[in-house]
């Protein structure tokens, strides 16, 4: 995760790249597990779901489910409905509006997923206006310089 450049929707606030927008293929959604540093400094954890419509704008919601705070795609893996007209809890079978985050079927009818901040800058897809704890230390596991042992196991 790096800090993106300013954008037209994005001036004057943090900008963190979350990933490259090609990495969600249209219709498709990604979840991401990212670390926000709270008003005291303390690092929560923050999961999101980012969602590219066919029409090829991105959304991006808190990846929890109104009813019981699970991700969405909890079990399943899955975060849409069959027919993907929708979002879906995977545990309660919920429906959301892809669009507004409104659940309009389930336990939690009437209430909304959180949304976030999102703009596609330079070819990546960035979250506007939340500080993310920035931590590459498990991009490039293996980088010059780190240690690594083979470790063979023989069969008796």
């Amino acid at each position: 995760m790096s800090k993106g450049m300013s954008g037209p929707m994005c001036d004057q606030i943090e900008v963190f790249a979350v990933c490259p927008a090609d990495a969600i293929e249209r219709c498709g959604a990604k979840a991401f597990s990212l670390s926000q540093v709270d008003d005291s400094g303390e690092s929560r954890p923050f999961p999101i779901v980012v969602v590219r419509t066919f029409g090829d704008d991105y959304l991006g919601y808190v990846n929890r489910c109104p009813h019981d705070s699970l991700w969405l795609n909890i079990g399943s893996g899955e975060f849409f409905s069959s027919d993907r007209s929708f979002l879906r809890c995977a545990r309660h079978g919920a429906r959301f509006e892809i669009d507004t985050g409104l659940c309009i079927d389930g336990p939690c009818t009437g209430q909304a997923l959180e949304p976030v901040a999102l703009a596609v800058i330079e070819g990546d897809v960035c979250l506007c206006g939340i500080k993310l704890l920035e931590d590459d230390r498990f991009s490039e596991p293996f980088e010059d310089g780190d240690e690594t042992m083979d470790i063979t196991i023989h069969p008796d």
